[in-house]
Parts: C-alpha cells; sequence; structure tokens
C-alpha cells in the first residue's frame, strides 16, 4: 500500500510521509503494522484536507477532537478510532523526534470507548464432559495425548495460547504441581497445575520422543517436532470440539476464561485470579470473569469486618425497626 499522496507546501503531509519511510526502512515493523499506519495516516490527511490544514501551527487539540467526532458520526467504530489516535500518538513522536514539525501533544485526547464484549461462558458439566471424551482409535496416539495435555493445561491453568505454546520442559514442576510462565510485558508468574492436568502431561511426556528430537526444549511440539505455531493448536482445538461434539465453538480463550469464571465461582477470591490470569489491572479481571453485582456482594458480606452476617439479618433487622 503506497503512503498518502503529498503536495511540495504541505508541511504536515510531508513530515507524515518522511516518518513512513523511515519506519519501512528501520525493519522494525511489520508489512501489516506498516499498512495499517499508512491507512490511518491518509484518513488523517484526508481529514486536514477537508479542514484545509497544511501547517503544524494550524493543528491543536480541539481540532483534533472535531475530527475524532465527525468521523465516528460517520460510523467509524470506537476501536478503530482507538487505533488511529494510537496511530498518530507514534507518528507525531517520530516526528517530534526528527525535527521534521512540531505536531501538538495528545495528552489529554481520548477516542470513544468501545463496548466491553463479554466473552462466552461454558459450563463445568459440559466442559468436563468435553475433557472426558477422548477419540477411542486414537486416544493413546502421541499427537492425541498431547491434545489432551495441553486441553487439561488449558484449562487447568488458564494459560493464554503464546503463554501454552512458549513453555519449555524445564517450565514444569512436576513435584510442587506448579508452570512458571512467561506473561505479557516479560512478567514471569507461577501457576499451580491440577492433577488430571499432571496426569495427562505424564502421560504426554511419556511418548513425546517419538516427535521430538532431544535437543527440542519445547514442552508441546508439532507432529514435526517442532515447537508448535497458535495457529496450528487453534485449528486442532477447533477439530477436536466438532470431534467432541461440543455445542460452541473452541478456542484457547475460552478455557482461559472457563478457568477464571469457575476458580473465581468456587472462592470468590478475585485477587487470586488476577494473580493466576497475570493480569495487571483488576478491572480486567472483574470484566473477563462475568462478574455480577450478586457475587460482589456476597464476597463482600463475608469479608467485610462492618458487612451484614448475611441477608437475613437484614431482613430481621428491618422487620424490627417497624
Amino acid at each position: 500500500m503506497s503512503a498518502p499522496r503529498q503536495d511540495a507546501d504541505n508541511e504536515i503531509a510531508n513530515a507524515i510521509r518522511q516518518t513512513l519511510d523511515d519506519m519501512a526502512a528501520s525493519a522494525r515493523y511489520s508489512t501489516q503494522t506498516l499498512d495499517a499506519y499508512r491507512r490511518d495516516m491518509a484518513a488523517f490527511l484526508d481529514a486536514c484536507a477537508e479542514d484545509e490544514l497544511t501547517c503544524w501551527t494550524e493543528l491543536n487539540l480541539p481540532v483534533l477532537r472535531r475530527q475524532l467526532a465527525r468521523a465516528h458520526r460517520a460510523g467509524l467504530s470506537p476501536r478503530s478510532l482507538q487505533r488511529r489516535l494510537s496511530a498518530l500518538r507514534t507518528v507525531f513522536r517520530l516526528i517530534q523526534r526528527s525535527g521534521r514539525g512540531a505536531p501538538p501533544p495528545l495528552t489529554g485526547l481520548r477516542a470513544p470507548r468501545a463496548p466491553q464484549k463479554l466473552p462466552q461462558v461454558v459450563d463445568t458439566d459440559t466442559l468436563a464432559a468435553f475433557l472426558d471424551t477422548q477419540e477411542a482409535d486414537d486416544a493413546s496416539a502421541p499427537l492425541a495425548l498431547r491434545d489432551q495435555a495441553l486441553l487439561e493445561l488449558l484449562y487447568s491453568s488458564g494459560l493464554r495460547l503464546s503463554e501454552l505454546t512458549g513453555l519449555d520442559l524445564g517450565d514444569l514442576d512436576r513435584r510442587e504441581g506448579e508452570v512458571r510462565v512467561l506473561g505479557k510485558g516479560g512478567k514471569t508468574r507461577i501457576v499451580p497445575v491440577g492433577r488430571q492436568a499432571l496426569d495427562a502431561l505424564d502421560a504426554w511426556l511419556a511418548v513425546r520422543a517419538r516427535l521430538a528430537a532431544d535437543t527440542e526444549t519445547a514442552l508441546f511440539v508439532s507432529a514435526r517436532g517442532q515447537r508448535p505455531v497458535p495457529r496450528t493448536v487453534q485449528k486442532r482445538l477447533e477439530k477436536l470440539a466438532l470431534a467432541r461434539g461440543l455445542p460452541q465453538h473452541l478456542h484457547p480463550h475460552l478455557l482461559r476464561h472457563a478457568f477464571a469464571t469457575h476458580v473465581l465461582e468456587s472462592s470468590g477470591d478475585l485477587r487470586a485470579v488476577q494473580e493466576m490470569l497475570g493480569h495487571s489491572n483488576l478491572a480486567t479481571t472483574q470484566v473477563y470473569t462475568h462478574l455480577d453485582f450478586q457475587h460482589l456482594a456476597q464476597v463482600y458480606d463475608r469479608a467485610h469486618p462492618r458487612a451484614r452476617r448475611s441477608r437475613a439479618d437484614s431482613t430481621d433487622g428491618a422487620e424490627d425497626m417497624g
């Protein structure tokens, strides 16, 4: 995809074109990322042309806010607006560093908030039946044992797909029943592994050498003996869901969400679930686990030293006051 068209007198457009060229030459950005930046910058320059803006001195926060609002009214989604604003921040910062202009600081500029999409829910009985169903013809084959082990580990420990495929043999501590996970931002956390997952991992490790070379460090390997790519695991889970009759689409994040939901329903310990999921923000965990007010109220009643001991106490007290 080509860079936005420019003209000699357009200071803003020329600075953006040169910056996009520098980004392409740096080899730090993928083709897809660069294409996205070019699309967002082309849309921004179209908005500047509509406002007849060519110089940095003409561009300020009120103008940018009007541009975002205009795009939103035209049907651009909040998520797309957030992406465009993120692209502006990156390109403006690079322009400032290069001395090609003085874009306005974007501090305080916010796109509309995208509505939260709550994850799918799968109940414990349905998931247990799915995990306990194995294809009789190949239940002892290496790939079948691997699939069962990764399914059990995803549900047992709430791992992200990238965390699962990134696991090495040394990350699993069988004796302690734990796995060391490298999460987002390079942060490492220790997550417990349940008994059924450990049993499934034992079965897989007993046959892993049939596929993996002696020098391969990955815990899970593909049919070719290499660390599997995330898309391969996704396709494998989709196939297993169809073969075992799961009545909904299966993807790794569904098992991560099921882990969080089921642990939280049983324990009520939001902080512990946050730690196990590797969330830096507690609000992320609350959305992720479908918390509702009733559940929060129950946790409050049990935990807060000044809370009523039960809802019944509250009702009785109201009657006594009458």
